[in-house]
């Protein structure tokens, strides 16, 4: 049915459909769910938009479905953008303005009155404002409403010699038509695709990174990335448009880094995902870090613990006051272990108050607070603030200046247990990085009560591994003789559909814990160097990353391949 070839009856000023009915027209269609309907609704209601504009900006159906359906429901022909006039109708009456504000685009003007595109076709008041204006009976008609914008948009072309004018229109028609794109059902299908695969995978992070041949999907699985599928080039712009459009990121800028956030039902598990873009010379590449709060163990007991480590760190754990740092790179479960050591508190009897950027899981109890640079709220400003909270335990998600350091010794000094993360190799290396940030030895002898170190190595499978008898040699040369570990066999990943072929299935943690002693402090004050340190360290019981996990490689938990890659930078020279 076409808007020019049958003039509906005149809607001079008629009541609006009642919306509830376009989303249960959706729902009988097959285009929305029930559960979906009732979260636009909700949103609509608390945004105070149209609930047509709440679908398309949740992704939930595209433009075009909301648009026919909302044709069907008024009895009102729909018209497609490609029958839209090339010049538009000129009336007496009607205000450029009052279109753009409204997406009103004029199509015909005859003996039986004025025919319109309209995003609203049911608004009173802009069809008694028409009416009004022109002296003519107005027949609305349905179109998308990015359609009616790029229509009046090209009416102004004309008029525009400028070359930077010109150029900002191209751009804009762009981004037009890669909003369209992002909103097509396909690109929406194809997108929640890719982030689903993350539940069966149990993949921690989503990359998509765009390539002469198309946009690489890649997920990080067990700490180890692999690509999984090649979007085709025509699909790579629109499907990292419907992610910014998800993460509520500007898709116009696309020379600059952006950050958001993603808060999405996945198979029955709330999904919240970490959105980052950056710019590249093939296009935009986003990454996606998955925090799914029902895959994060808060015990410690769980985590991989060895029951010597683990009986010391809960000893440090009920000091009522000093630091106790946990080190390691990006992704080894650092975040983790703190939040589990929270949990491990009683915060019915204690005051436990966190900084993190971001703020990644929410605990029961615990008062939380999100860092934001953009508005000056630093880990400096905010610890200064939560000093007069009259707080038992603080939790820093991370020290990475001068400043934080010094307030987080000072606030251990006066009677706060401290918890915080580092980026070093080493749990040595995380006193010297102490020093490097400004604090004086004795201050760091006197606040700091131990540091845990921790990687994340691959567990077998237990459905495919495959036991054999290691050479005599390996075995020398790996250290387990000296360790006094007997293995008369060892185990090695074969790979099955269980564990993807990849012959391992979940993570654990290996784990080196420094206590604060008379010795190590004697080595701070006489300003010996991270190896010394770690070497005094040993030499007291402190068994390393390496040890730990090669008592995990002789229980048969991992393999000597996946320890040696894991501890292959124990260093912080």
């Amino acid at each position: 049915m076409t808007a020019l070839s049958t003039a509906p009856a005149p809607m001079d000023v008629a009541p609006p459909l009642p919306r509830s009915r376009l989303g249960d027209l959706l729902v009988n269609q097959g285009k929305l769910t029930a559960r979906d309907l009732d979260r636009a609704l909700n949103a609509r209601d608390e945004t105070g938009s149209v609930l047509e504009q709440v679908l398309v900006n949740l992704g939930l159906v595209s433009e075009g479905d909301v648009t026919q359906a909302l044709a069907e429901l008024l009895q009102l022909p729909f018209v497609a953008a490609e029958e839209f006039p090339d010049v538009m109708p000129e009336v007496e009456g009607l205000q450029p303005d009052f279109l753009r504000t409204h997406l009103i685009y004029p199509l015909k003007l005859d003996e039986s009155g004025l025919s319109l595109a309209m995003a609203v076709a049911d608004d009173p008041f802009a069809l008694k404002a028409l009416r009004l204006a022109t002296g003519q009976r107005i027949h609305p008609c349905v179109a998308n409403p990015s359609d009616i914008e790029k229509a009046l948009s090209s009416q102004d072309e004309p008029e525009r010699e400028d070359d930077d004018d010109e150029l900002g229109t191209d751009v804009g028609d762009f981004v037009e038509h890669l909003r369209d794109l992002a909103s097509e059902a396909p690109v929406i299908r194809l997108v929640n695709l890719i982030i689903g695969r993350v539940i069966d995978m149990r993949a921690s992070d989503i990359h998509l990174e765009p390539f002469d041949d198309g946009l690489h999907v890649r997920y990080r699985v067990d700490g180890v990335i692999r690509t999984e599928e090649i979007v085709s080039p025509q699909l790579s712009p629109a499907v990292n448009s419907r992610v910014k459009l998800m993460a509520h990121l500007d898709i116009a800028e696309r020379r600059l880094p952006q950050d958001g956030r993603i808060k999405t039902r996945v198979k029955g598990r709330e999904l919240d995902l970490r959105v980052s873009t950056i710019p590249t010379v093939h296009g935009e590449s986003v990454v996606m870090r998955v925090l799914d709060r029902t895959s994060v163990r808060y015990s410690l007991e769980s985590m991989g613990f060895e029951a010597d480590t683990l009986t010391r760190f809960n000893q440090l754990l009920g000091r009522p006051h000093g630091i106790l740092l946990v080190t390691g790179p990006t992704g080894s479960g650092k975040t983790t272990t703190l939040y589990a050591a929270l949990s491990k508190i009683d915060s019915d009897a204690h005051k436990i108050i966190t900084v993190e950027e971001p703020v990644e899981y929410q605990l029961e109890g615990i008062n939380q607070i999100q860092v934001h640079q953009q508005i000056g709220l630093s880990f400096a400003r905010a610890l200064r603030s939560i000093l007069r909270q009259d707080p038992d335990i603080i939790m820093i998600g991370e020290m990475r200046d001068t400043e934080t350091a010094q307030i987080a010794v000072q606030s251990a000094l006066t009677g706060h247990l401290v918890l915080s993360t580092l980026h070093t190799n080493t749990a040595a290396g995380a006193i010297i990085r102490l020093q490097d940030m400004g604090v004086e030895p004795y201050l760091i002898t006197s606040s700091v009560n131990g540091v845990l170190s921790q990687r994340l190595v691959r567990r077998l499978c237990p459905h495919c591994k495959e036991a054999y008898v290691p050479d005599p040699q390996v075995v020398k040369e790996s250290g387990m003789d000296r360790l006094g570990l007997s293995a008369p066999k060892l185990w090695r990943a074969v790979g099955c559909p269980q564990c993807r072929q990849t012959g391992y299935s979940g993570r654990t943690g290996i784990h080196e814990l420094l206590v604060m002693d008379d010795v190590m402090r004697r080595g701070i004050l006489d300003g010996l160097d991270s190896a010394s340190l770690h070497t005094k360290a040993t030499a007291a019981g402190m068994h390393t990353l390496y040890e730990d996990g090669l008592r995990k490689v002789a229980d048969g938990v991992t393999t000597l391949d996946e320890l040696l890659r894991v501890t292959e930078d124990q260093s912080d020279a």
